[in-house]
């Protein structure tokens, strides 16, 4: 078989991970330098700021109070919080998440724009990229301020919210994948693969694997990026197998049934024992949040006066934070062992190991993959066996 990589294309690669290898060495140190600054010197104006705020919206503001239409809207928010001051406490999550992320804009524009750019992994204009930023930030926005709500104007009403809470949240999560296909088109476009060869050949491959799905759709990331993809999209009637135009242009057909072949493997893969333990584990995780604020709200940390004080959010954060860089680890190790039973599904599958592995190389070529990272970064949480491991675990011909 012929080197994956010339020595040229390996400085490439090498050049283009080291400063993702960096930021992993040194983003868990600057998160953790950035929230003791939040708790340690920032909580407590960016709350009497927060405070102001909210007091001069509502001065200002205060007749929609009393409007025929936006009434409903105040007294349900008043209801959620269960007092009034709701306003004041999404401020002050707004203002801390803002704070963060300009905090961090700089790099990560550099990472996700400018190297991308320099690499030729991009594809996105100034304003394409600074659109999907914007739309990001706020859906991230609206998320914060429903856990505002949700969480902490929950847990200001009942003792044991954690569990009124977690349990109806839990379930969710057990069928939140069946939302999965609607949530690629907040970015991208999507159009049904045309029928052909490929269409039907994909559609026999799936039966005879037993797996029923909606629909092919082919999703133009190009317009953002130069990486090919492939993916399965939702669970039961909303099952959809998702190609990007970019894995079309560079992989033949026998390749895409390989790419195709290999995501099946993952739904063949035994999902409710991490389902529950992911949902034991949200269970567990709002019991400590409930600990943490009972604790808070005893000792009065960063000025709180009351159990479920909005400026315990930074804390956490703090909490979260370490849970998953201590989980990142066995989180990465059983994601990378189900990368490697979905290879062996895919083989089993098509019997085509020729295929697969010109797949593999070209998607690594592609995608510029380093065949051979540092092994911390694989253990600190990678998703991926490295494909130069996954290729050296091919049968050979």
């Amino acid at each position: 078989m012929e080197p994956l990589f010339t020595p040229e294309q390996l400085a490439e690669i090498h050049a283009y991970h080291l400063p993702y290898y960096v930021r992993a060495a040194v983003d868990p140190f600057a998160r953790l330098a950035l929230l003791a600054l939040l708790l340690g010197v920032l909580v407590r104006p960016f709350f009497r700021m927060a405070t102001a705020a909210a007091a001069g919206m509502e001065r200002r503001l205060g007749f929609l109070r009393t409007a025929p239409v936006s009434r409903a809207f105040f007294r349900a928010m008043d209801r959620l919080w269960g007092e009034s001051g709701w306003g004041a406490a999404v401020l002050f999550a707004l203002m801390t998440d803002l704070f963060v992320k300009l905090v961090y804009a700089p790099v990560d524009i550099w990472f996700a724009y400018s190297l991308e750019h320099q690499h030729c992994m991009s594809n996105y204009t100034p304003a394409a990229f600074a659109r999907d930023m914007l739309k990001g930030h706020l859906l991230g926005a609206l998320a914060i301020a429903a856990l505002v709500i949700g969480l902490y104007g929950l847990a200001r009403r009942t003792r044991h919210w954690w569990w009124i809470l977690g349990v109806p949240v839990a379930l969710l999560l057990l069928v939140s994948s069946a939302l999965d296909p609607y949530r690629g088109r907040l970015y991208f476009d999507q159009h049904p693969l045309p029928a052909g060869p490929l269409r039907t050949r994909m559609t026999e491959l799936m039966t005879q694997a037993d797996i029923a799905f909606s629909d092919v759709l082919v999703e133009k990331t190009s317009i953002a990026s130069r990486r090919l993809q492939a993916y399965f999209a939702g669970q039961g009637p909303t099952r959809t197998i998702v190609l990007n135009d970019i894995i079309l242009q560079e992989l033949t057909e026998d390749e895409v049934l390989a790419a195709v072949a290999h995501e099946a493997g993952h739904v063949h893969e035994p999902k409710w024992p991490g389902r529950i333990a992911s949902s034991l584990a949200l269970v567990a995780l709002l019991f400590a949040i409930d600990r943490l604020l009972r604790a808070a709200s005893t000792r009065g940390w960063f000025g709180t006066t009351r159990f479920a004080d909005i400026r315990t959010l930074p804390l956490l954060s703090l909490l979260l934070s370490g849970v998953l860089l201590v989980g990142g680890p066995i989180a990465g190790a059983f994601s990378r062992e189900r990368e490697r039973e979905a290879d062996r599904y895919a083989l089993r599958l098509t019997h085509d190991v020729d295929a697969f592995r010109r797949m593999l190389v070209k998607a690594a070529r592609v995608n510029k993959m380093d065949p051979a990272p540092p092994r911390w970064v694989v253990l600190k949480g990678q998703s991926h066996p490295p494909i130069g491991e996954r290729l050296a675990d091919l049968p050979q011909p």
